[in-house]
């Protein structure tokens, strides 16, 4: 089987805090603009509130308007969409990602690291297992955000030749004030674990005074950085992932011969 590149779009924009039907209509218009074929949309962590540790009003089910929108913009695209939002399920919260697919099959990750500077660790509950996806033939990981921090969590494994994922994902609202934190970390996770890594951020003020830069960003295996936004600017861009380059750098530097086995405690 010869596999294809893949086409990633990823989407840096501000957002409405708070305000569901606002960002809903926001991404739905920036959806709308992608003029080229794409398989896979990304979009900022918590992309229809904002980041917001108020569940009262900005969490949701699984069958709320939110989920809906994605259903419907993954099927009038024809691509695969991640974002991630509160969801509500009995007594818990979770920061959860949705990988919607064109069918309308989903799914979904919950945040395992909970940000400790805010009441976020108190409030959501963490979840406690990975996924992996497949678009086009790619094996993907998503994560959210502060997880980035925790190479262990996103650590790759080869095993009979393969590599257990090809493109590592992060969707976030990543402080300006930790730029430098997010523009290190990135491409060192695309090189650790001999992968394509793509992180996308929002811009802008939160509502609380925190402001964000976006610099959302994709990296190569070798930790060569192949885009980056400007920082405080929405932007919608595709990137076409080369499965060739990804596999000669493979075939030519074999450290995943060499990684370590281990297994993480929950």
């Amino acid at each position: 089987m010869t596999m294809q590149d893949l086409r990633v779009t990823t989407i840096q924009s501000s957002l409405y805090r708070e305000q569901c039907e606002k960002n809903l209509n926001h991404f739905d218009f920036l959806i709308d603009q992608i003029r080229e074929p794409t398989d896979l949309i990304l979009l900022p962590e918590m992309f229809n509130t904002g980041v917001s540790i108020n569940p009262g009003l900005c969490a949701e089910s699984m069958d709320g308007p939110s989920v809906g929108f994605l259903r419907r913009k993954s099927s009038s695209c024809d691509a695969v969409i991640m974002a991630t939002l509160l969801i509500r399920e009995e007594a818990a919260i979770y920061n959860r990602l949705v990988v919607m697919y064109p069918d309308g099959h989903f799914v979904t990750y919950d945040k395992r690291h909970l940000f400790r500077l805010s009441e976020e660790f108190r409030i959501i509950t963490g979840g406690a297992r990975k996924i992996l996806v497949e678009v086009n033939g790619w094996k993907i990981l998503p994560m959210i955000c502060y997880d980035l921090r925790f190479p262990v969590w996103s650590k790759n494994a080869w095993k009979d030749g393969q590599y257990e994922y090809d493109l590592l994902v992060y969707l976030a609202n990543w402080p300006a004030s930790r730029s430098q934190v997010w523009k290190t970390l990135l491409p060192a996770r695309a090189i650790e674990n001999q992968v394509y890594a793509a992180g996308v951020n929002c811009i802008g003020d939160d509502g609380n005074g925190t402001w964000h830069s976006g610099e959302s960003m994709i990296a190569d295996a070798k930790g060569n950085i192949i885009y980056v936004a400007q920082a405080g600017k929405q932007e919608v861009h595709t990137v076409i992932l080369s499965w060739q380059e990804l596999q000669l750098y493979r075939d030519s530097f074999t450290v995943g011969m060499d990684w370590d086995h281990f297994t993480i405690e929950n």
